[in-house]
C-alpha cells in the first residue's frame, strides 16, 4: 500500500465522540478549500457506520451547502431516519463553524435476488497502456501559471492510479470537443474487504473529474488553469452491484447541459469485466471569470 493511500484511509477513519457524532480532518486540496469528494465520503462513512453491517449502501444523495475549511475539524451528526424490514436510511449533516457545509441522505439495503439487466459497457483502451498522472501531467505544465500546479496535481492523486483515455480539459484549452469524457481508475495498493470502504472510496473519486466533460465542450481547461471558476453543488450516486475499488473501473462521463452558470455531468462506472457497478450525476458552478 501506498503511504498517500494509507494516509487517505486514515482521513476516512473518523472519530466517533458520540452515538451518531463523528469527527473528521482533511487535507490539502488543489483548490483552498476541502475536496467534495473527501466530505462526501465521510459523510458516507459516517451514515454507513450507525447501519447493520448485512446492509449495503444503494445511493446517496447530496448537497454542498457551503466551502469547507481544510484547517478545521468537521462533525458529521447521524440522524436514523428510518430502519426498515429491507432499507435503512440515514441523513448526514456536516458542520464546520457551527455552520452546516454539507447536507447528505444515503440508503442502504439488505441483499436479494431480482431482476437483472443493465446498460453495455462503451468502448474503452486497456488502462494498462495509458500514462499515469505521474506521466501525463508533466507534459501541461505550460498550461498553468502556478509553477507548482502540477506537483500539487500529482500529489492530490497520489492515492488513486487515475488515467486519461483522451487529453483532459487543460490538455486542449480553447479546443472544443465533444462533451464526453473517460478515466480508468484504482486505488494505489490493496484495500480491506469490507464493502463500505469500496463504496466509500469510489465516493471520493467521483467528484474528480465527472464535469470535465462541460469544460471539454467550451474547450475550458479547468479550475487549475483559471479560465472557468466554479464548485460542486450537488452530487448523486446509486451503487447498483458489488466491485472492488482496488480494481479498474471505468469511469464514462458526459455533459448532456450547461446553463446559468451551471453544468451538468453524468456518468457511469463499469468493472473491468463490464458490469455496470455505479451510476454518478452531479451539478456544478462553472463560471467564466469576469475580466
Amino acid at each position: 500500500m501506498s503511504a498517500a493511500l494509507d494516509s487517505l484511509l486514515d482521513l476516512l477513519d473518523l472519530e466517533q465522540i458520540d452515538r451518531d457524532i463523528f469527527r473528521g480532518t482533511s487535507r490539502s486540496a488543489v483548490v483552498p478549500r476541502v475536496f467534495g469528494g473527501q466530505v462526501a465520503a465521510q459523510a458516507l462513512v459516517a451514515a454507513g457506520r450507525t447501519v447493520p453491517a448485512d446492509r449495503s449502501a444503494h445511493s446517496l444523495h447530496a448537497y454542498f451547502l457551503r466551502p469547507g475549511d481544510p484547517g478545521a475539524p468537521i462533525v458529521y451528526s447521524v440522524d436514523r431516519i428510518r430502519d426498515g424490514k429491507s432499507f435503512t436510511t440515514r441523513r448526514v449533516v456536516a458542520v464546520q463553524h457551527g455552520q452546516p457545509i454539507f447536507h447528505l441522505s444515503a440508503s442502504f439495503q439488505t441483499y436479494e435476488e431480482g431482476l437483472e439487466h443493465q446498460a453495455d459497457m462503451p468502448a474503452s483502451p486497456d488502462p494498462e497502456t495509458l500514462p499515469t498522472a505521474a506521466e501525463m501531467l508533466p507534459r501541461y505544465a505550460d498550461r498553468f501559471s502556478d509553477p507548482g500546479m502540477v506537483d500539487r496535481l500529482i500529489e492530490a492523486r497520489a492515492a488513486v492510479d487515475l488515467r486519461y483515455v483522451d487529453a483532459p480539459p487543460f490538455g486542449t484549452v480553447g479546443e472544443a470537443r465533444e462533451p464526453r469524457s473517460q478515466v480508468w481508475f484504482r486505488t494505489n495498493g490493496k484495500l480491506a474487504d469490507d464493502p463500505l470502504l469500496h463504496v466509500c472510496m469510489a465516493t471520493y473519486v467521483s467528484d474528480m473529474t465527472l464535469l470535465d466533460s462541460v469544460l471539454l465542450a467550451h474547450g475550458r481547461g479547468g479550475w487549475a488553469v483559471g479560465d472557468v471558476v466554479g464548485a460542486s453543488l450537488d452530487h448523486a450516486m446509486w451503487f447498483h452491484r458489488p466491485f472492488r475499488a482496488d480494481e479498474w473501473l471505468l469511469y464514462d462521463q458526459e455533459s448532456p447541459s450547461a446553463s446559468g452558470g451551471r453544468g451538468l455531468g453524468q456518468a457511469r462506472i463499469h468493472t473491468a469485466d463490464g458490469r455496470l457497478a455505479i451510476t454518478v450525476i452531479q451539478e456544478g458552478v462553472v463560471r467564466v471569470p469576469r475580466g
